[in-house]
């Protein structure tokens, strides 16, 4: 038996007082009145004891709490010493009662006030037996004894009677004890394996952190016990591309990154700080603050613990997080909106470049309420058409030739007028429409090039999302079928960022349409990072040199002679190289002298509606000398 068991059996002694002062009254009043009658000294003494001893006992069952601090051997030492006590002196009043023969009426009160005492003490204390049945037999041994002593034959059979019933309510007293042990410590077991279900329902089980479910009773629970003017803070965490971590390393390596982010989070915070693992590779700090600028240098110290190399099985590895933080009041009045608020900032500090610690502002509530705005009525403009695709051509630098058209989408909306790219298009990426939107636009202009001179192509950005969508690549096919359009004038343009995640998906989407004829362009060389690896390993037919290279703020001599090694590298490699931004002469003569074999921007035209495109190509095949086209 527990002891927890052994300690709820002896609070069950001290539950019901009132039961053991009506006992104790009717013993004590029992008593008085066979010394009332025999008007015995002996009497008169027992009675006094017995009221004596009930009156203290009373008083501690009402004084004393089966709550109390008590320890467990205490509590029942003390109610045995008195059930012990009281039990011997009912049971030596009714025998000295039975001796003096008193009044036979009042020896037969007597008698069945001590046996029914007896009796109803052992239902009462089966929760101890000991107890129970020692009180019983310190009531019936007395008066067995005084049944014997007189040795008439009715008093024989009454001692008799007394002495059978014993071994009876001890059975039943121990048929009813282990009928309670075994249901209080069914109930135990019941309640620990609850609290044990409950803590790993609150329980994340890779970290030990709480989850998310954890978070949301701890958060109410301190906000709770906090004062009104407390200030707390929320900090949500997100680790950067964690599952690179999982598919290049497996999940076992990814598990112990996360157990060492959670140890570094208990580590790094305050005392008495709840510290979750909200998801996946998202974490939840939560604590007392003192101002928002504590709650900043709290964030910073986070990031930065985070932020450490993590070294596993002999490999170093790089974790980088993006934070969003958010403060109670300031920036919600209960936990929800805070959440809201720190998730928010967590978006921003994502959109923005990750690695970065982000305070919630109320502004971002408002950039979140315009972007999903565009959102919603991109969806509605790419249903109704209300998008469309203007094409700028890439011109042959040595004969001023077209040699290509580059697909840019267009938005003219019904209300607001032109929407620029930059706005929607980084909306379509963030909440997926970007999919069908490049799919669209991908369609739209394999239609029109269809309809150009054969030696000229299209080429058409993708987003990373819209490659990894499943079947991409059909998508792509089915549009160039559609179209009737060869998949060799076909160009996809692709950025550096595309390559970071290293995906299986990307190879395969490459491989496949590069198998087909579709040729590959690798946008903005130079702004991302390892570009030579990825010319080395993808079939890239064309670069284009970001325009900053040419037409920003930093050209020098240095821009120019990194221009020039593009462009021999790309003549070794079989690549033509395209100088993007050009808007003046001498911008293209100094790419031209410098190696690039095509240009693109303003000097030659901006981009134009699908009629117009083709007025361009006829213009140039009508003329018998090329020359610079201007629009």
């Amino acid at each position: 038996m527990s002891e927890r068991v052994r300690r709820i059996l002896v609070r069950t002694l001290y539950t019901q007082p009132s039961s053991l002062a009506a006992g104790a009254a009717s013993g004590i009043v029992s008593s008085l009145v066979v010394a009332y009658v025999s008007d015995s000294t002996a009497m008169y003494g027992l009675s006094a004891a017995l009221c004596l001893v009930a009156a203290v006992r009373v008083m501690l069952a009402f004084g004393i709490s089966p709550d109390s601090d008590a320890s467990t051997s205490t509590l029942e030492k003390i109610y045995e010493v008195g059930a012990f006590t009281y039990a011997l002196l009912l049971g030596t009043a009714t025998a000295t009662a039975l001796i003096l023969e008193v009044d036979p009426a009042a020896e037969v009160m007597m008698a069945a006030n001590a046996i029914g005492y007896g009796i109803a003490i052992c239902a009462r204390n089966a929760g101890r037996p000991v107890i129970a049945i020692g009180q019983l037999v310190l009531v019936c041994v007395p008066i067995s004894l005084a049944c014997l002593y007189l040795q008439s034959l009715p008093f024989l059979v009454f001692a008799i009677t007394i002495l059978l019933m014993v071994p009876a309510m001890a059975s039943i007293t121990m048929s009813v004890f282990h009928l309670l042990r075994d249901n209080i410590a069914a109930a135990e077991t019941s309640a620990r394996l609850a609290t044990k279900m409950q803590q790993l329902a609150r329980t994340d089980t890779v970290t030990g952190l709480a989850n998310r479910a954890g978070l949301n009773h701890e958060i109410v629970e301190k906000l709770m016990e906090i004062d009104e003017d407390q200030m707390m803070g929320l900090i949500w965490i997100d680790l950067d591309r964690f599952k690179e971590v999982n598919d290049l390393l497996g999940h076992p390596v990814g598990d112990r990154v996360l157990q060492t982010v959670a140890r570094r989070l208990q580590e790094i915070t305050p005392s008495g700080t709840t510290v979750a693992r909200f998801g996946g590779d998202e974490f939840i700090v939560f604590c007392e603050i003192e101002s928002r600028a504590d709650c900043m240098r709290l964030a910073s110290e986070v990031h930065a613990e985070i932020m450490r190399p993590v070294r596993i099985d002999g490999e170093r590895l790089e974790i980088g997080a993006s934070l969003g933080v958010a403060v109670l009041p300031e920036d919600g009045p209960d936990a929800d909106s805070v959440m809201q608020a720190a998730d928010l900032a967590l978006y921003h500090a994502k959109v923005n470049g990750r690695r970065q610690t982000c305070f919630f502002d109320s502004s971002m509530s408002r950039d979140l309420a315009r972007r999903r705005e565009i959102e919603a009525e991109l969806r509605s403009a790419i249903q109704k058409n209300e998008l469309s695709i203007f094409f700028q051509p890439i011109v042959d630098l040595a004969t001023g030739r077209i040699r290509t058209f580059e697909a840019l989408v267009r938005w003219f909306h019904p209300q607001k007028g032109e929407m620029r790219p930059d706005e929607f298009i980084p909306v379509a990426e963030e909440t997926g429409v970007i999919v069908t939107l490049g799919n669209w636009i991908t369609a739209q202009a394999a239609k029109a090039a269809a309809q150009w001179p054969e030696d000229v192509t299209i080429a058409v950005n993708l987003s990373s999302l819209q490659i990894k969508a499943p079947g991409a690549a059909l998508g792509i096919v089915s549009a160039l079928r559609e179209a009737g359009l060869d998949p060799t004038r076909l160009e996809l343009e692709v950025t550096e960022s595309l390559f970071l995640d290293d995906s299986e998906a990307t190879d395969a989407f490459i491989r496949d349409l590069s198998a087909r004829g579709v040729r590959f362009a690798l946008d903005d060389f130079g702004t991302g990072y390892s570009s030579l690896s990825y010319v080395n390993k993808y079939p890239f037919k064309k670069i284009k040199v970001d325009r900053s290279f040419v037409s920003g703020p930093d050209v020098s001599r240095r821009t120019e002679a990194i221009i020039r090694a593009v462009a021999e590298m790309g003549a070794q490699l079989d690549m033509e190289i395209v100088a993007e931004g050009l808007e003046t002469i001498e911008q293209v003569t100094a790419v031209r002298e410098a190696g690039c074999t095509l240009g693109q921007g303003y000097y030659f035209s901006r981009a134009v509606p699908d009629y117009l495109a083709a007025m361009l190509l006829a213009q140039e095949r009508d003329e018998e000398t090329p020359q610079r086209i201007a629009i």
